[in-house]
């Protein structure tokens, strides 16, 4: 009942925030969609639920076309939107649209080219639609040819590292890994001192019978596992782009690649090492169960996708950690940090989602208003203070979100100073081809059912093999 009534309460703000009258730009624009229905489908996430009952029915109220929003599982998602895409049905009119699958979209036509649709239809273009506000989030959801943009940002986060501050400042705990290691206790600056707390950490509790360990590893036999790897550790060693190479797409070290190299090779046994540090869930654990684990107060540091960082530090009905969190960049290697500013690498992974309207849309005209609605500047601080995502550059000068700042951890800070260093999946067609192909031998080498070399080696070998026979690269 308290949620219902704070929502209401959130939308009664944004009603007069955004200062709707009789002849509104919104109200005009919408006059020829007056009573159709537009559908569309999400994950059902913090953003995809605060659109559905907060933006939606004010998007109704105000301009006459009705929106189903169906928020499901991630799985569900994909199956769904891609088989109405794949077979025309015309089912959605918008769908959400994943950093690291817009690429296979654009691959296979799937999606409505926004800037087109934008100059063919000037009076659908609302007037503050300002496209340059946005973060350089956006540039993910162009065609890397000819610059058009493909789908309008909804949400975006990035993977920092996650540290019980409570925990690194105890004066007990601090006093014991002096003794033992001659030095201050601070969050990791290299993997090597990751790895070393997490072993202090897995022993510190266990010596104290604490229900503590040292680290998360998002380790499930589930394409997460292989996601974690190629997002998250292999930038930490000077890995990018998966270790493929992007000018002939191969991945082996005798075919220009890096996936099998030294630096990765190395990556995975520092990776498979942690396991013995962390949770006995980590073998099952998704993105989704090392935010539970995290939320439980069951490590002492991890790798939490931003999405989830803003309630574990804010909600107490689902975190025991609400105020005890840290946040701050990856420990990656000082050359990592240098290729990043230099724009030559990256430290870690900036994720997200868009609103995408399908070719096979019936109402792609309504389907616009509604995701620029969603969009606009005068939802996004409320929004943000909501879902802990920003997609605009205004949203992070607004005094309201600096107020907020310091309850979400200095997320938010750390995400606009820093988000320059994080990146995206790379531009691959075949993105969800390498994932299907990768997974089983990242699990298996995190098992100990094979080892972190001949895990690469077999790996590297198998989609260099498997590209090739599907005609990308030479």
């Amino acid at each position: 009942m308290r949620r219902l009534v704070l929502l209401f309460l959130v939308s009664l703000l944004l009603v007069f925030s955004l200062g709707f009258s009789e002849d509104s730009w919104w109200k005009e624009a919408a006059k020829p969609y007056r009573g159709i229905t537009i559908r569309g489908i999400s994950e059902s996430t913090p953003p995809s639920k605060y659109i559905k009952e907060v933006l939606a029915p004010m998007f109704e109220k105000e301009t006459g076309i009705k929106v189903v929003f169906e928020t499901t599982s991630w799985d569900q998602m994909y199956d769904k939107s891609i088989k109405d895409m794949e077979m025309g049905t015309g089912i959605y009119d918008f769908v959400y649209v994943e950093q690291d699958i817009i690429y296979s979209y654009l691959n296979r036509g799937f999606l409505t080219d926004i800037t087109t649709f934008m100059k063919e239809h000037p009076e659908l273009v609302f007037p503050d639609i300002d496209l340059d506000d946005f973060t350089s989030f956006i540039n993910y959801f162009k065609d890397p040819e000819t610059g058009h943009l493909f789908a309008l940002p909804m949400e975006a986060f990035i993977k920092p590292y996650v540290y019980r501050k409570d925990l690194f400042s105890n004066p007990e705990i601090r006093k014991a890994y002096k003794e033992k290691y001659g030095k201050e206790l601070e969050p990791a600056k290299t993997p090597e001192e990751y790895l070393e707390l997490a072993k202090f950490f897995t022993e510190y509790a266990k010596e104290h019978n604490l229900e503590l360990w040292g680290t998360t590893v998002q380790g499930a036999s589930h394409p997460s596992c292989f996601y974690e790897f190629v997002e998250t550790i292999l930038p930490m060693f000077g890995v990018y782009n998966w270790g493929i190479n992007l000018n002939n797409y191969r991945a082996s070290v005798e075919n220009g690649g890096q996936l099998n190299g030294e630096k990765a090779k190395k990556a995975l046994r520092w990776w498979v090492e942690l396991v013995k540090y962390a949770p006995p869930e980590a073998l099952q654990s998704t993105w989704d169960e090392v935010a539970a684990t995290m939320a439980a107060g069951r490590a002492a540091q991890g790798f939490v996708y931003g999405e989830n960082v803003c309630w574990i530090a804010t909600d107490e009905t689902r975190s025991k950690v609400v105020g005890k969190i840290g946040v701050t960049l990856p420990p990656a290697y000082p050359e990592v940090i240098e290729d990043a500013l230099q724009g030559k690498g990256y430290i870690g992974y900036y994720d997200g989602g868009a609103f995408g309207i399908p070719k096979t849309s019936k109402h792609k005209e309504a389907a616009l208003l509604f995701i620029q609605w969603v969009t606009q500047k005068s939802v996004q601080v409320d929004f943000a203070l909501a879902t802990g995502r920003v997609i605009r550059k205004s949203t992070f000068e607004d005094p309201e979100l600096k107020k907020a700042d310091p309850k979400f951890s200095y997320y938010l800070s750390l995400m606009e100073k820093y988000g320059k260093l994080f990146a995206g999946a790379p531009p691959f067609p075949f993105h969800s081809i390498v994932v299907d192909l990768g997974y089983p031998y990242i699990a298996k080498a995190l098992r100990g059912e094979i080892s972190p070399d001949e895990a690469l080696d077999e790996l590297a070998r198998e989609i260099d093999k498997t590209l090739a026979e599907l005609g990308y690269g030479h």
